[in-house]
C-alpha cells in the first residue's frame, strides 16, 4: 500500500492521544503499518452487557477507531479521517479475557477511504471472530479547527 506521509506512525499514534473518548474504553494500539493497524483491550466487568458478554457499543468503537488508524496510515500529513459510515456484524458473543482487533484498508482514495476491522475475542490463548465492521472515512484538509478541544 503506497505511503503519503513517510511520518504516518506518528499520526496514528496522535489519533489514539486525542481520542479520549477511545482510551475511557481502554482500547490501545498495538502495533501499524502501511494499511493496517492492530488494537487491543483487556475486557473489564465495565465492558460487559447484562449478560456478561462485550456490550456492542465497546466493539463498534474499538472496530471504527482502529480502522479509522488503519487510514490514517496512507493519507497525506495535511489530512485527517472522519467516519462517515460504518456497518457492524456480531458475529457471536464476545467473551474471553481480552478482545483484538485488526483494521485493514480496502480502498484509499483522495477524498474516501473504505477500511474494515475484526474483532476477535481471546480466552486461554484461543482466538474467536465476534465481529466484523466495514467504515467509510472521509478524507479532511487540515484547517487548524479541528485540533481546538
Amino acid at each position: 500500500m503506497d505511503v503519503m506521509n513517510p511520518d504516518y506512525m506518528d499520526a496514528v499514534r496522535e489519533t489514539f492521544r486525542r481520542a479520549h473518548f477511545t482510551e475511557e474504553v481502554g482500547v490501545r494500539l498495538v502495533d501499524a503499518g502501511p494499511g493496517w493497524c492492530e488494537t487491543e483491550l483487556i475486557i473489564d466487568e465495565r465492558h460487559q452487557q447484562q449478560n456478561g458478554c462485550v456490550h456492542a457499543g465497546v466493539q463498534a468503537t474499538m472496530a471504527d477507531h482502529t480502522a479509522g488508524a488503519a487510514g490514517f496510515t496512507v493519507i497525506g500529513a495535511d489530512e485527517w479521517l472522519l467516519s462517515s459510515e460504518f456497518k457492524i456484524n456480531l458475529l457471536r458473543p464476545a467473551q474471553g479475557e481480552r478482545l483484538r482487533c485488526r483494521g485493514q484498508v480496502l480502498k484509499p482514495g483522495r477524498r474516501l477511504v473504505i477500511s474494515e476491522a475484526e474483532v476477535y475475542a481471546v480466552r486461554d490463548g484461543m482466538e474467536k471472530l465476534v465481529s466484523k465492521l466495514g467504515v467509510t472515512l472521509a478524507v479532511l484538509k487540515v484547517t487548524g479547527r479541528e485540533s481546538a478541544s
